[in-house]
This record gives structure tokens, C-alpha cells and sequence, in this order.
């Protein structure tokens, strides 16, 4: 699993590979690019007053990491198994560990195949992002940003990081940003908002917001007076960031519109796989002043 740079090594084709994992005999999936390994259990140190979700802390390769509970995190009971296993991630600019009761495969699936959750999913806690039909049972994707923002509130985005950027001239300065969670969405709102770039339009995919774009590409004026910059995440249903990227630099009229890719999987063996696309920058969750003052040097 460590070897995962080579994993799909052409950007832009809306494929993932998703690493299947059970919790309680439930089938649950995350992408293998942010899966650094899998190991067998190690000894746990118990932290105390550590969030509930938190079983404590383990030594790998001299790193201190902190494992977090599946079963807790979902309500599930706890339980250690002989097909337990450890999952070692990385994303926002952290590691952690995720205790599973099983991993059982790895599949290389296209982002259309994996459905919007509806509503009759809302009441888990973690979060869905989507859903995943098989034959014979069904694998959600997991929110795992937001898991790791429930256990540690300071990786998150926070409003006063802006506050410091002190106030610019960014009103009707209009952005469409493709953002699948809804937390996320809600703190970008907040935080752009707050920046002083009050004209936003979201949408939960890339296909969801190419089929925008491509609407304002049939009007009369030039793209630029309806658009100014285009802000998307990686990590999406129906059509992931890299994707929609690719399908604007390869549109006549869209082309001309500035991207920056948003999202907790920009690392720098991961970067690769914007500019093969196109985007004009790319900005590591959770640092959103860094991702206001790129957007100010596209569109003021």
C-alpha cells in the first residue's frame, strides 16, 4: 500500500481506487490515495481526557500517531477481531490511524458510480459523501475531513485566520465553487464571505457545476463578466475536482477562467496530478488564508 504513487498515474480520468474496509460487518470505502498503509494492530497508548473517538497513540517508524476508533466514530460496539486492522492516512497536512474490524478489497471505480447519499442518511454523525451500489450490499464513502474536525477542531478552517487579512476591495467578484461536503461548504461560505467575496455559487459536484459553467459558456458576453474563478475540491461524487478541471481547460470558452483546486490531498506527491490538469494553483485544506490570497491574485 505504501507503493500508492503509482496508482492511477493519469489525472483527469474521474477514477478512483477505493480501499474497502468493514466496521461491525458494514462495508465502508476511502480513497487509497489517502492511505499511506495498511498494518496489523499495534499496542495502544491510552491517552488521557483524549476525544472519545480517540483510543490513544502508536509508534510506527519513530512518528507518534493517534488511532481513532471506526466503531466509536460511527456508534458502533467496539471490538478487536483476528482480521482487525490498522489503516495509516494522510490528508489536511496530518496523520492518523484508523482502527477497522477488516479490509477486505480494493476497487478501481469512476466517480459516476458513486451516488449522492440522500437524506435517509443525514443522522450519521461522521458524514456521508456517497454511495457506492454493488451487487449485493452497498459501500459508503465516509467524510474523514470532518471526522478528523470533530476530534480536532483546530485543524479546521477558521474565520479568524481571514480577519487578519484585513479588507480588500473583492465585492461582485463572482466565484463557482464545487465543495461535496456540506460542513465544508457552510465554513468556505462563512469564511469567503467574511474575506469580502460575497458572490458564491456552490455545488455539491463537478458535474453539477460543469453543467453551470457550461450554460453561462452560451451567453452572448465574454465568460469573464459572469465568472471570475472557479474553486474545487478533489474528493467528489459523479465527478471529482481533477476531472471538472480537465473539462474546463478543455472547453473553448471555459478555458479562459482561472482554477484552484481546494482540497486535503494536495501533498507534494500529489501535486502532480493539478498541473497535469491545468489548474492554475492548488491550495492544501485547511489554510484558508493562503487560498483567499491566491484567489486574490486571479480576480482582483
Amino acid at each position: 500500500m505504501n507503493d500508492s504513487k503509482g496508482i492511477l498515474l493519469e489525472s483527469g480520468t474521474n477514477e478512483l481506487e477505493m480501499v474497502e474496509f468493514e466496521v461491525q460487518g458494514n462495508k465502508f470505502g476511502i480513497n487509497v490515495i489517502k492511505v499511506k498503509e495498511i498494518i496489523q494492530p499495534a499496542a495502544v497508548i491510552p491517552v488521557p481526557h483524549s476525544h472519545t473517538h480517540v483510543k490513544g497513540l502508536i509508534q510506527l517508524r519513530g512518528e507518534v500517531l493517534p488511532v481513532v476508533d471506526m466503531a466509536r466514530v460511527l456508534g458502533l460496539q467496539e471490538k478487536d477481531s483476528p482480521q482487525s486492522k490498522f489503516i495509516v492516512c494522510e490528508f489536511n497536512k496530518q496523520k492518523v490511524v484508523f482502527h477497522v474490524h477488516n479490509v477486505t478489497q480494493i476497487h478501481r471505480i469512476s466517480w459516476n458510480q458513486i451516488e449522492k447519499p440522500s437524506e435517509m442518511y443525514s443522522g450519521i454523525k461522521s458524514g456521508i459523501i456517497g454511495v457506492v451500489k454493488r451487487e449485493d450490499s452497498m459501500v459508503l464513502m465516509l467524510d474523514f475531513e470532518s471526522i478528523m474536525v470533530e476530534i480536532n477542531p483546530e485543524s479546521g478552517i477558521h474565520i479568524d485566520q481571514v480577519k487578519k487579512l484585513g479588507k480588500r476591495e473583492r465585492r461582485n467578484k463572482k466565484i463557482v465553487a464545487a465543495e461535496d461536503s456540506p460542513l465544508l461548504r457552510k465554513l468556505l461560505n462563512e469564511t469567503l464571505t467574511e474575506a469580502g467575496y460575497d458572490s458564491i455559487e456552490f455545488f455539491e459536484n463537478g458535474a453539477d457545476a460543469f453543467a453551470y459553467l457550461e450554460s453561462l459558456s452560451e451567453g452572448s458576453g465574454p465568460i469573464e463578466d459572469s465568472v471570475g474563478l472557479v474553486l474545487t475540491d478533489v474528493e467528489m461524487p459523479q465527478m471529482d475536482g481533477h476531472h471538472l478541471t480537465k473539462r474546463i481547460k478543455s472547453h473553448p470558452v471555459l478555458k479562459k477562467l482561472p482554477v484552484i483546486i481546494f482540497s486535503s490531498l494536495i501533498t507534494n506527491d500529489l501535486r502532480h496530478k493539478g498541473e497535469l490538469v491545468g489548474a492554475e494553483d492548488q491550495v492544501s485544506k485547511p489554510e484558508i488564508a493562503e487560498l483567499i490570497s491566491k484567489i486574490d491574485q486571479y480576480v482582483l
